[in-house]
């Protein structure tokens, strides 16, 4: 099959070798240097170094060329941010895609709109559109250790597409109609990641943790529920799965956010040290907007924007949380 990969990051990378093996993969970026030397030196030595591409992988930053490439019956997955998806999107409007897939996990910061919301407003309720999700370390997936994710929309003859392309060997596929359970999962797991990294930076101990995580599940859980997402989605691979993966995996990038904070750096050192946002940071903003406008209660969530946004230090954070009034668990 022929897929293109709008976005040569980590994770957009990863699944291009890993796809790579059995498809004919093209891998865009908008760096035009950058994307020349990937082609030229074989691997991406900027955001997964020493994985090296297949024969079946190309490099480029020719945008014309990365979406003909698809322009039959291919595969076109968005491996951006959740604030890069609404420019690439705009780049694809002259092409009148019928489909597009998306790895991305996050709020938008300003509309505090889901991916499927923003690929609705760009490209149109026509165009079938699919989440492509779950507990995934992008250098666990290049060196082909076992994964496995769940592809969420409502059209089956695209989740049928992207397990033909993604299903195989190290990469287990499920299939899912509830885009917006898988999304919230995968949002709002990252702002928890930052919270335990804080405890676990702290030295709180793993009873904290533990109860950080669970207790993040009901948040998730609140929400996702709220805006139309079902409760058994978010016990599976891409709420639970992933919270756990992303709060207690050393390759974690937010949970990394989380462990500078506790040692007192400030945002901007730590966003200059990990060289980008973990998206967790700003989906942190959103989802208190979101959440105090649909008067729902995340107060862990809500703690981790205080440290981020209104000067809360790390241990402030853990003792107003601990300050709570006692409450019937389940609510």
């Amino acid at each position: 099959m022929n897929i293109t990969i709008l976005g040569a990051g980590a994770w957009g990378t990863a699944l291009a070798i890993s796809l790579a093996a059995k498809n004919d993969v093209v891998l865009w970026g908008r760096n035009h240097l950058m994307m020349a030397q990937l082609q030229t030196d074989r691997v991406n030595q900027e955001y997964l170094a020493n994985f090296c591409f297949p024969t079946q992988l190309t490099a480029t930053a020719d945008f014309d060329l990365a979406l003909k490439h698809i322009q039959n019956s291919g595969l076109l997955i968005i491996a951006s941010s959740v604030a890069g998806m609404r420019p690439i999107l705009s780049l694809c409007l002259p092409y009148q895609l019928k489909q597009v897939v998306w790895l991305c996990k996050g709020f938008e910061e300003d509309s505090q709109l889901l991916p499927h919301q923003i690929v609705k407003e760009v490209l149109g309720a026509q165009v079938n559109g699919g989440a492509l999700s779950g507990p995934s370390f992008a250098q666990e997936v290049a060196k082909g250790l076992p994964c496995a994710l769940t592809i969420a929309s409502s059209s089956p003859e695209l989740c049928q597409q992207v397990v033909t392309a993604v299903h195989g060997k190290s990469i287990r596929i499920y299939t899912s109609d509830d885009v917006t359970g898988v999304e919230v999962g995968g949002a709002v797991k990252n702002i928890l990641a930052i919270a335990t990294g804080i405890a676990d930076g702290l030295g709180l101990g793993l009873n904290a943790r533990a109860a950080l995580m669970t207790r993040g599940l009901a948040e998730i859980s609140r929400l996702g529920v709220a805006l139309g997402g079902l409760s058994e989605t978010l016990m599976g691979l891409t709420g639970v799965g992933d919270l756990i993966l992303t709060c207690t995996g050393d390759l974690s990038r937010n949970r990394k956010v989380g462990l500078a904070l506790a040692q007192g750096k400030s945002l901007a050192t730590i966003v200059d040290e990990l060289g980008h946002v973990a998206e967790g940071v700003r989906c942190a903003q959103a989802v208190r907007s979101l959440a105090a406008r649909l008067n729902i209660d995340m107060p862990i969530s809500n703690a981790v924007a205080g440290v981020l946004f209104d000067g809360v230090s790390a241990q402030q954070m853990i003792e107003r949380l601990l300050a709570r009034d006692a409450k019937q668990e389940g609510h």
